[in-house]
């Protein structure tokens, strides 16, 4: 077989410096974007009267009718059945899971910081390699432990020395640190849960990532009707800048998950998880820069410590299959049917 010319190498080389840039752009776009809406929609009081948004269960619903709508119509686009593959039970598992996790994790933003919380995200290591070994049965090695130890170790340093001008805007004081630390907690547990039990649905069923997504964003649709459905309505229809946000936040949620089975399929979960790395640290210098979040110098160590080790943890490790996106459950990132992220 013949030798590809120069120029047919520098082209080749050229559209996959595009390919790289637009996944760059997307997730870095979608994801800090999401970051900035999440923080201003749960912390920015809305109205001359200052009121403050208080219902995440109605930012779920928005997210998943939006995502469940969009998978629909890939599978419908690619003339793929709708059918269920697994059990409907294991669908909903999930789907209780994922609201619990998304719930949590807006939540937790009425009592700490969006950089507080976005750094804790990085100590769902561990919940992640406690459900693998409880589900999936797997083994980790002492080099996987000491950095999850490492990252939770900075991750804890940043969390509980916070600068005492970052106060929460619905109230002040050490419980709410209680409070935001056990939301975030609760996040992580959750988080850890799903996105472990949705690896064992893909591996255990002849599954399409849009069929779990369609089937588990729709039952997280009707579960979240549970919440004050009315009273956010009325809220967003009071405050018209509300609805815009909420519905800019869906539409990012749902782009990002493009972007990062776009970005995987095409460079592998290795270059995925250092994007996700840095698109963790840009969200938080700017929320610190827009919001007006001192930081400690406590807090710079810790966040070095977490970022590094995640660095080192990107670098170091063996080049993983091209598949779904796993590397975003222990990253930071959405899983296919999370925020994500995500």
């Amino acid at each position: 077989m013949a030798e590809p010319t120069s120029g047919a190498g520098g082209t080749w080389k050229e559209g996959k410096l595009w390919k790289m840039v637009f996944a760059v752009a997307g997730i870095m776009t979608t994801l800090v974007t999401y970051g900035v809406l999440q923080e201003k929609i749960m912390r920015v009081p809305y109205g001359v009267n200052k009121e403050f948004f208080r219902f995440s269960l109605f930012l779920v619903f928005c997210n998943r009718i939006t995502t469940s709508a969009v998978s629909a119509g890939a599978l419908l686009a690619s003339k793929k059945a709708l059918d269920p593959v697994a059990p409907l039970y294991k669908y909903c598992l999930v789907s209780v899971s994922n609201i619990l996790t998304t719930t949590c994790q807006y939540e937790a933003l009425k009592y700490v910081s969006f950089p507080v919380q976005t750094l804790a995200k990085c100590a769902k290591m561990i919940p992640v390699m406690v459900w693998g070994t409880l589900i999936m049965q797997k083994k980790y090695g002492g080099h996987d432990y000491l950095l999850a130890f490492i990252v939770t170790l900075g991750c804890s340093i940043f969390i509980l020395y916070p600068a005492a001008s970052d106060i929460s805007p619905y109230g002040r004081g050490r419980e709410n640190t209680v409070w935001g630390v056990s939301l975030m907690i609760g996040y992580l547990g959750f988080d850890g849960f799903t996105s472990t039990f949705q690896d064992k649905l893909f591996k255990g069923y002849d599954m399409e990532i849009h069929n779990q997504i369609f089937y588990t964003t729709s039952c997280s649709c009707i579960l979240s009707l549970i919440g004050n459905l009315l009273p956010a309505i009325d809220f967003v229809y009071r405050h018209n800048d509300c609805f815009f946000d909420v519905a800019l936040l869906s539409t990012v949620a749902t782009a990002s998950q493009f972007f990062i089975s776009y970005t995987i399929r095409n460079f592998g979960a290795l270059t995925f998880a250092t994007i996700m790395t840095t698109r963790q640290l840009v969200s938080i210098m700017l929320s610190c820069v827009w919001f007006a979040h001192p930081l400690t110098w406590v807090q710079w160590i810790g966040a070095v410590t977490v970022f590094a080790s995640l660095y080192a943890k990107s670098f170091m490790r063996n080049p993983p299959q091209k598949s779904l996106p796993l590397e975003a459950m222990e990253n930071g990132a959405s899983s296919p049917v999370k925020e994500n992220p995500r």
